[in-house]
């Protein structure tokens, strides 16, 4: 679209002008003549033998195919990010997703490769974890099926590593400029990519054995293989870039050490306070939160192959996961692959539509269920959905020895609270039942960062423990120190995360050096 020559010569048709320009398109009635076709997934009951990505990629001439479904449409809705009712409807990082749809198309896959790395530090990770919020939003979604805008930049991303497009790229001068970052997650990633890209001294501190964050241990080895984490990682070390693991900044390390010998530091540590369920018997010997269950799993696979005794194994016990979102369908195809005899997922909320409803319109985020790939596997092995709605946990029930050994559980319904008129979800008198439980996880989302590292800087907490800053201001209330990321905006996504990772990292730079001219 942009690269007339390359347009031209493939036989394109004028479809209008901006600012004296015109706009082409090379396939305009490709969303037509061409179905969406995705990548074959490997059968539920043959993909839980291992913890293997699952997915096969289409061939790359079938992939054109589907950049050529790109409408180019007069007000892309894919790429601009916004909220729409308290969700987000398109892409954070403003991705030009039609510009490289397009491209793709053609076969112009280094120049398509360029345009999207002009807005995304990390299309690997968000081809894989991303909820698509892009193709929610895509005008082909109206009436029909939408692009498949996270396949192609999968296509993208993976032939510009296969082809040396993505190889190190180090700055040709370095300002003089140290900055530390503090969590490797996609945020601290993001603002060291960023930082580093400019010139500046940029070194990462994360607390575990390795680097990555939520990308390493939160998210299960099936939606990202940690080979291609540390793909991305070699390219940034070659680039300039220094790690440093098992540093815990705030517990182990000196705060104000740490800001004596830099000129700036970038608070990312996520929002890692999970939320607890306060119910009797709290403290039996088998309830974990979902991401300790979720990191053993994977640090055990990625130390010894998953041997047995070194990590929280779900094998042959009843599993409850309390929680119904990403989190706690991770949880579900984890316990599966551990051969957990079975396997129930609480959700307080009522089942969602099948399809949009008249008052959830495009492009608002479609408020539909969604059966994932954990629920897939559960319903391939055991028969039936894990999933029990308008449900919570009453009590846990322990042996004498304290073990687990069942959950009271009773049904919910909601009402509107007379002092607040706000609508919550409330027990059902008489509705308890109970069910057998050896091990209960808990995915109920996080209440914030943890207050250790903030303490350590003496920065300030906002009323949702997040690190308080100024509307639109990733400045905290301490000389030289920013922060970014879920620490800053509470528990999101990751595209959000890469997003105030090269925002925060503008802010930076230009505090530094009196501008900034990164994207």
């Amino acid at each position: 679209m942009r690269l007339q020559s390359d347009v031209h010569s493939r036989g394109t048709h004028h479809i209008g002008s901006f600012d004296g320009k015109e706009i082409r398109m090379g396939k305009p009635t490709g969303f037509l003549e061409y179905e969406r076709k995705e990548a074959k997934a490997v059968s539920p009951k043959e993909r839980i033998k291992n913890f293997n990505e699952f997915h096969t990629p289409l061939t790359r001439e079938e992939q054109q195919r589907q950049g050529a479904r790109c409408m180019d449409c007069g007000v892309p809705f894919c790429q601009f990010g916004m909220n729409i009712k308290g969700m987000t409807s398109g892409c954070p990082l403003n991705n030009l997703v039609p510009e490289w749809n397009d491209l793709v198309y053609h076969g112009n896959w280094e120049q398509a490769y360029l345009r999207l790395h002009k807005t995304s530090n990390f299309p690997e990770f968000t081809c894989r974890v991303c909820p698509a919020l892009c193709e929610k939003a895509c005008t082909c979604g109206l009436n029909g099926e939408p692009v498949s805008t996270k396949a192609n930049e999968m296509a993208i991303i993976e032939y510009a590593y296969a082809n040396g497009l993505a190889g190190p790229k180090p700055p040709k001068t370095r300002t003089g400029k140290k900055v530390a970052v503090v969590g490797s997650g996609p945020a601290g990633l993001a603002v060291a990519d960023q930082l580093n890209m400019r010139g500046h001294l940029v070194t990462v501190f994360e607390r575990h054995d390795r680097i990555g964050g939520l990308l390493r241990y939160g998210i299960p080895n099936m939606k990202l293989e940690k080979q291609i984490i540390d793909r991305k990682l070699a390219v940034m070390e070659a680039e300039g870039v220094t790690f440093v693991t098992n540093a815990d900044i705030g517990k182990d390390a000196k705060s104000k050490k740490l800001l004596e010998g830099v000129d700036a530091v970038v608070l990312a540590c996520g929002a890692s306070h999970p939320r607890d369920i306060q119910a009797p018997g709290r403290d039996a010997a088998g309830i974990y939160f979902a991401v300790d269950f979720l990191t053993s799993t994977t640090k055990s696979l990625l130390d010894n192959g998953l041997k047995e005794g070194t990590f929280i194994s779900a094998k042959g016990k009843d599993v409850i996961v309390i929680g119904g979102g990403d989190t706690g369908n991770d949880c579900v195809g984890t316990c599966i692959r551990h051969g957990c005899k079975s396997i129930t997922q609480l959700e307080m909320m009522p089942k969602a539509p099948d399809e949009r409803a008249e008052n959830n319109p495009w492009p608002q985020w479609p408020m539909v269920c969604k059966t994932d790939y954990g629920q897939e596997e559960a319903i391939a092995v055991f028969g039936h959905d894990p999933r029990i709605y308008t449900t919570t946990v009453k009590e846990f029930i322990k042996d004498k020895k304290g073990n687990l050994t069942k959950v009271v559980l009773t049904s919910l319904e909601s009402q509107v609270d007379e002092k607040t008129g706000r609508r919550m979800m409330v027990p059902v008198e008489g509705s308890e039942r109970e069910i057998q439980a050896d091990l209960v996880l808990i995915a109920a989302g996080f209440l914030g960062s943890q207050s250790y590292v903030a303490d350590a800087f003496g920065v300030q907490l906002n009323a949702r423990t997040n690190v308080d800053t100024e509307p639109g201001s990733y400045r905290t209330s301490v000389d030289k120190v920013f922060t970014a990321g879920d620490m800053h905006r509470g528990q999101s996504l990751v595209v959000w995360a890469i997003r105030e990772g090269r925002e925060v990292a503008r802010a930076v730079d230009k505090s530094l050096m009196g501008y900034s001219n990164l994207a």
